[in-house]
């Protein structure tokens, strides 16, 4: 460990690390070490995939630091939350695929950083919720716009309005998270997801999230142009030409990101 608050181990596939345990509480400092770690990622395009965990065995993260409630009332907006959501933001915006690896709990703004992610991997043991209308606060880190668009609105006012934690099995069966890896595998599910990934045509795996990531945001008709536009810039790559060759003569591909 290098003692940074969020940890980068590079690669095609980089690991990207809240360090801050044993609970990997979001600080500001965290969220400003987070938003410092980010704009190095969006400016590297070697990347191609993103894993993103907590450190230690007892939580991916449980969001914010319940000391620091007190000194926010009646200001939240104006630093703490406002920051948050242009940090998530930005994780949530970043071009190339996220995949969270959840060793252990994610709660409260935990799970709203995870729910930045394209692709969610819990340990069996995991616990997922956003409890904090129990602590008299709701969600405001984008839980209560993205929980929604993943497992719709019913099932979101459910877990939010009445705050309870779910096992990572009830949350593959709703929705929540992709897959519920045996205990102690999280961290290698997500990094091979993530190496399959690396693996396919970046460019066109960087405009298919693009295309996905608009349809929640556009009328149908406006997103099928941009499908096409999408389209055209992807078969206009050498990419696609090394794509069709490697199929033809039966070996894998040797894409160059371009």
């Amino acid at each position: 460990m290098s003692g940074e608050l969020v940890e980068i181990e590079p690669g095609e596939v980089t690991v990207l690390r809240l360090n801050n345990p044993p609970l990997n509480l979001i600080s500001v400092e965290v969220t400003r070490a987070l938003d410092a770690a980010l704009s190095r990622l969006e400016s590297d395009p070697d990347i191609r995939a993103v894993v993103v965990t907590g450190a230690g065995d007892r939580a991916f993260c449980v969001g914010s630091d319940v000391k620091e409630f007190e000194a926010l009332r009646g200001r939240v907006g104006e630093g703490k939350l406002l920051l948050e959501k242009a940090v998530y933001r930005r994780l949530a915006r970043l071009p190339m695929p996220t995949i969270a690896a959840i060793g252990a709990d994610a709660l409260g703004g935990g799970l709203e950083l995870a729910l930045c992610c394209d692709l969610l991997v819990a340990d069996e043991n995991a616990r997922l919720g956003l409890p904090e209308v129990r602590l008299g606060v709701m969600p405001g880190s984008g839980g209560t716009q993205r929980l929604p668009r993943l497992v719709g609105v019913a099932r979101a006012k459910e877990m939010i309005l009445t705050g309870e934690i779910y096992d990572a099995h009830q949350a593959e069966r709703m929705g929540l998270v992709n897959r519920v890896a045996p205990a102690g595998t999280a961290m290698d599910v997500a990094l091979s997801i993530a190496r399959t990934i690396a693996e396919r045509g970046p460019v066109a795996v960087r405009e298919a999230k693009r295309a996905i990531d608009l349809a929640l945001d556009v009328p149908l008709d406006q997103g099928l142009a941009a499908e096409l536009d999408a389209s055209e810039r992807v078969f206009r790559t050498e990419d696609m030409l090394e794509g069709a060759r490697a199929f033809f003569e039966k070996r894998p591909p040797r894409f160059q990101n371009r």
